[in-house]
């Protein structure tokens, strides 16, 4: 069923900036979430940024434009550019942004609160001194969880961004934890080069990320909780449907009544499959945005991959995209950790430098300081990981980044465990039907590549531990467990 999207025209007024977004999570106490141990591949390290002095360096959106310079949003409304090793500040007074753009003209495209801003620099004198409204089509209620994240682009030269739910919000629509009191709460929306707003996919919860893949296509991640058994990355499709309930209230053809009316196993048919789930504290707890690899190797033997940060666990992990029966699935794997503060946003330049923007204002997050700005630098070390993993008929075929040692290719390497997440209005999912998987055969198909066999059972997470496996430098890998999203089999 097709279903159109009621518009409303309402703009939202531009609301100062409140304590309440900076005091309404108190930083959670961890505990035993921490990573038992720093993961971290050979030939790469972190170096961290100075941030200009005495500023509150929240870093919620990050881009980096053609000329390599960095350009960064602040959680309290500032834009601030990075060139030849100097800060300036570029504009102020925005409303909680919570992403950025370097538009295609050099302009700065900004998310906040109530809108898409476009900031020009008219006079060439460094600062912005042109802010124009992109599109304020949605409803800010100035609920301090109404985020707004964005925008990206796709090849047409469509934006696109993402809404945040509310979170107690007195007229609020509520099946949960979170709640929409109308105007597009949950949805993404497409705006077009003319600036024309459409409602473009709804069921969204807390969409924190979103990127545009080199092929131009657009993916999401999403933040575990209520109707969202645990973080997950998805592709974005028109007319789409992601799993939370309240945002229906803006689709025609449903009412509060209706919505509460339907069974979890309607809700659950309705839904897109996730490219990949992300699982909970062992991967991630709230990723931020999907970047691409496209260094051309200047980032080492991981082109073409997908990096996230997390905030809360303070790392950076890969997605490692596999198309099936013309779908995406495929795996997330750790690749970095502790940073000094929570990863949200991350970007390459065009030295090969991946760049990464720290907040941990409001949720905790693994590392200590309160907000920073880090890059990851690769030497030309050749590690020793994980380099790709593919579904085939029997199993999967793992390649490495370094020959293997052939001694280690054996069953006895491997271990296999298999779950689902429980789809529900609860917050999160504990792994239902965890069971191990046997490894039947392990063979070798070249010096770096191997494939494994098993039964296989769709609609799983699939754990393979390889904690056996070593290169002929008798190195094993820094991370070694990797989690593919097994939708579809062939």
């Amino acid at each position: 069923m097709t279903h159109s999207v009621r518009i409303s025209r309402k703009r939202a007024a531009q609301a100062a900036l409140s304590t309440l977004l900076l005091t309404a999570h108190t930083p959670v106490s961890l505990g035993q979430q921490a990573p038992a141990h720093e993961y971290k591949p050979d030939g790469y390290h972190i170096e961290t940024v100075p941030t200009p002095e005495d500023v509150r360096f929240h870093v919620t959106g990050l881009d980096s434009d053609k000329k390599g310079a960095i350009w960064v949003a602040t959680r309290l409304g500032e834009v601030w550019r990075l060139q030849h090793d100097k800060w300036s500040l570029f504009a102020s007074g925005l409303h909680e942004p919570t992403g950025l753009l370097v538009d295609d003209d050099g302009s700065i495209v900004v998310a906040q609160k109530p809108e898409l801003t476009r900031l020009t620099d008219e006079d060439g004198d460094g600062k912005a001194d042109q802010f124009s409204t992109l599109a304020d089509d949605w409803t800010f209620h100035d609920n301090y969880h109404e985020f707004t994240f964005g925008p990206t682009k796709d090849k047409a030269g469509n934006y696109f961004g993402t809404l945040n739910l509310s979170h107690n919000h007195p007229q609020a629509f509520t099946m949960g934890a979170m709640g929409s009191p109308g105007g597009f709460r949950g949805f993404a929306f497409s705006v077009s080069d003319k600036g024309e707003f459409t409602p473009y996919a709804w069921g969204l919860r807390s969409p924190a990320g979103i990127g545009t893949s080199p092929e131009g296509e657009v993916f999401f991640t999403d933040n575990q909780g209520d109707w969202v058994p645990t973080s997950k990355m998805h592709l974005l499709e028109k007319n789409k449907f992601y799993g939370h309930p309240v945002s229906l209230i803006d689709v025609e053809g449903y009412t509060e009544a209706s919505i509460k009316a339907k069974s979890l196993a309607e809700f659950e048919a309705m839904s897109e499959k996730p490219v990949v789930w992300i699982p909970h504290v062992e991967v991630a707890n709230s990723p931020g945005n999907p970047t691409w690899n496209t260094t051309k190797g200047k980032f080492g033997p991981f082109e073409g991959q997908i990096f996230i940060g997390d905030q809360t666990q303070s790392n950076i992990f890969r997605v490692i995209l596999d198309k099936v029966n013309g779908h995406y699935q495929g795996a997330v794997i750790n690749f970095m950790n502790r940073f000094q503060s929570g990863n949200v946003r991350t970007v390459f330049d065009n030295q090969g430098q991946l760049w990464v923007g720290q907040t941990a204002r409001g949720w905790g997050a693994q590392g200590p300081k309160p907000f920073g700005l880090q890059k990851v630098v690769w030497d030309g070390t050749t590690p020793f990981e994980l380099k790709n993993i593919q579904l085939t008929k029997k199993g999967y075929r793992l390649s490495f980044t370094s020959p293997l040692a052939p001694a280690s290719v054996d069953i006895s390497s491997f271990a296999v465990q298999q779950w689902h997440y429980r789809y529900s209005g609860d917050y999160g999912s504990p792994k239902m039907a965890l069971e191990s998987v046997p490894v039947t055969k392990v063979s070798a198909i070249d010096d770096y590549t191997l494939d494994i066999e098993m039964p296989l059972t769709k609609d799983k997470v699939v754990q393979i531990t390889f904690d056996g496996l070593r290169d002929k430098e008798k190195r094993n890998p820094s991370v070694n467990t990797v989690y593919y999203t097994l939708n579809y089999t062939k």
